[in-house]
C-alpha cells in the first residue's frame, strides 16, 4: 500500500462507503497515514476500487473515459 499510494494523500484511497471507514468516523476525524494504510492492508474492501494504476497515474472507479486515456 505504501508503495502505491507514494505520495499521493492517502485518503483518496479510502472506500467512504465501508462500514469501517463509517462506524470509525474516518470523513470527521481520519486515520493518520500509517494507521490508514495499516487499515487497508488489514481490511482490502477499505480500499477504494476499482482501482487502475498505469506508471505514476491512478484512477479510481470505472470512468470510461479515464481508464481509456490510461491506454486500455
Amino acid at each position: 500500500m505504501e508503495a502505491l499510494i507514494g505520495t499521493r494523500d492517502y485518503k483518496d484511497f479510502l472506500n467512504t462507503r465501508n462500514d469501517l471507514y463509517r462506524e470509525r468516523g474516518m470523513k470527521e476525524n481520519p486515520p493518520a497515514r500509517a494507521e490508514a494504510i495499516r487499515l487497508m492492508a488489514a481490511h482490502p474492501n477499505l480500499i477504494r476500487r476499482p482501482l487502475f494504476v498505469k506508471g505514476s497515474r491512478v484512477v479510481f472507479g470505472f470512468d470510461p473515459d479515464e481508464v481509456i486515456g490510461l491506454g486500455g
